[in-house]
């Protein structure tokens, strides 16, 4: 099978725009659903006139919820809610059965489209600790996962994301309706040029879903939220009819993407930057690193690798297949309207705040796992002690520590090393814990937070320079805070181990690797291998079943069974 490389300069036009050849056919549309309003363009010091959470009598199936929800929109617009220029009310109807969410969403066929699950665990009871102690248990939210489509509010906008638009998006949430949210994703460096890969993007983008489905651990809950207000020309009728649009094109019945195999061959991919380029970068961090006259201590570079396929890769199918080697991880997937969908399946906690506590955690250094156990305990032990790792890792952590004590009332750190085992890789990790002042720090916390040592460097504005003027690509939402927003709670992860699935026929993966002293480029080359690993090898293991598919087709056409 003929393979060739892809000029850097392709990406965009590779990824947006699919080829016209007659052979490439696409096999996945969408729909977009009427667009809602700006919550970003509000005074966010004006108060919302309403916001609600109206629970419907239990049901035994979705089908059932679906038809609920439908007939309490009519009855809704038959009998608004008292006059009040500014608004969000949420419907929910509880379904006694579990349902997995993913199944739901790729039923759908409407943009915008959003899903995030939080990780299972914080620690496996058998991973290594040093220095700490103690275990992470199950963090008991009774909420597994959740998916949305269209938009009853969305907040976007093109400069960095500021104290105001959080303030916005703080507008339309509460604590007495916990489970509206807002979903979405920042760049990694808002300063840095938006590539049109990432236009439709913005520097951030967040949607409080028009449709959503909860997986709890024991049921589910079908939802639909109506925004509205009156000062952004969106008015309580213009939300009513778009929610009603929306939900009659809404599919009652799941999809098993799990058990899909697409038919794909890769017809080409390149990384930008090429091995030799990359070597480049790595001596020149290094040199500066060693350098007196620099305070660089670390400095995190990227890859972005193009995979070319003969047909469109369901981005929902791709994040089914990474939720099933997804343990002890977030899932995300982020789809604005006439977007690319960024994906992922990321180790990372950013930050997790439940009224006024506070959790975060450092992860640095990387090894393979190994399906022998005692060679992977070996690997593990290797990890843990060594010292070119350590330095990583203390770099990581101690960065966080200083900036959660610049904002919290005291910082704990247990355990302060220890072992994150995943399906594919295992890491360094700690966790910390505090306390704010005020629920108005979050955003302080989110503004410290990021970038960490472990997606950018330290000094941190030194590292983002680096990577400014040597990397080759834009990032984007890449190695950027992904989560939401809520009136109780807040969670993000970092948007590491992730993808940009195109609308054509591309799929953009991105990795990185943390340059410190001791670093060699080749092993930081493999890393970055690694770290890919969990979409390369699907994809190249859907080919693989493709080929496999033609060959024992063509011998049962020759009488070969």
């Amino acid at each position: 099978m003929a393979r060739s490389a892809v000029a850097p300069d392709s990406i965009s036009a590779r990824l947006l725009h699919p080829t016209s050849s007659s052979a490439l056919k696409q096999r996945y549309w969408y729909r977009t659903c009427s667009l809602s309003m700006n919550g970003c363009k509000a005074a966010p010091e004006r108060a919302l006139g309403l916001c609600e959470t109206r629970t419907l009598p239990a049901v035994s199936a979705p089908e059932t919820a679906l038809s609920e929800l439908q007939a309490a929109v009519f009855s809704l617009k038959a009998e608004p809610p008292p006059c009040s220029p500014s608004g969000i009310i949420r419907l929910e109807v509880p379904i006694r059965k579990k349902a997995n969410a993913i199944d739901w969403l790729h039923a759908q066929s409407h943009l915008p489209r959003c899903f995030f699950s939080g990780r299972g665990q914080r620690m496996d009871p058998s991973f290594s600790l040093v220095n700490g102690g103690g275990v992470w248990s199950n963090s008991g939210r009774d909420l597994v996962g959740v998916a949305g489509v269209g938009s009853a509010v969305f907040f976007q906008g093109i400069d960095p994301f500021a104290f105001q638009d959080w303030k916005c998006i703080r507008r339309f949430l509460s604590k007495d309706c916990p489970l509206i949210r807002a979903y979405g994703a920042i760049r990694f460096d808002a300063r840095a040029n938006i590539s049109s890969e990432w236009k439709d993007f913005g520097s951030f983008y967040f949607t409080v879903p028009q449709v959503e489905f909860d997986e709890l651990e024991e049921s589910s809950i079908l939802a639909t939220t109506i925004a509205w207000d009156d000062s952004l020309l969106w008015t309580w009728k213009n939300a009513v009819d778009g929610l009603q649009v929306t939900m009659h094109q809404i599919s009652p019945y799941f999809h098993k993407s799990t058990t899909e195999v697409p038919q794909t061959t890769i017809i080409s991919w390149n990384h930008v930057p090429t091995k030799a380029s990359w070597n480049t970068s790595v001596k020149k961090a290094l040199q500066i690193i060693r350098s007196r006259d620099s305070e660089l201590v670390k400095v995190v570079l990227a890859r972005c690798s193009t995979y070319v396929t003969d047909t469109c890769i369901d981005p929902v199918t791709l994040l089914s297949c990474l939720q099933v080697e997804g343990e002890n991880a977030y899932q995300f997937y982020i789809q604005p309207p006439d977007a690319p969908a960024f994906i992922g399946n990321t180790p990372e906690q950013l930050f997790h705040r439940k009224y006024l506590n506070i959790s975060s955690e450092a992860l640095a250094g990387t090894r393979a796992r190994s399906l022998n156990k005692d060679e992977d305990l070996q690997i593990g032990r290797e990890l843990l002690f060594s010292p070119k790792d350590h330095i990583e890792f203390t770099i990581v952590r101690e960065s966080i520590r200083r900036k959660l004590e610049s904002i919290c009332d005291e910082v704990l750190v247990e355990p302060s090393k220890a072992l994150r085992k995943l399906p594919r890789v295992q890491h360094l990790c700690a966790q910390l814990s505090g306390r704010l002042m005020s629920e108005d720090d979050e955003f302080a916390i989110l503004a410290s937070l990021h970038p960490s040592p472990a997606v950018c460097g330290l000094p941190m504005e030194e590292a983002r320079q680096f990577i400014k003027n040597n990397e080759m690509f834009d990032r984007g939402m890449y190695a950027g805070p992904v989560g939401w927003f809520g009136g109780r709670e807040s969670e993000f992860a970092v948007g590491i181990r992730s993808a940009l699935v195109g609308k054509g026929f591309s799929t953009l993966i991105y990795a990185g690797a943390g340059i410190v002293e001791g670093t060699n480029p080749c092993s930081e080359w493999d890393e970055l291998d690694l770290k890919a690993s969990q979409f390369t090898k699907l994809l190249q293991q859907w080919e693989h079943q493709t080929r496999y598919r033609e060959i024992n087709i063509g011998s049962a056409q020759r009488g070969g069974y």
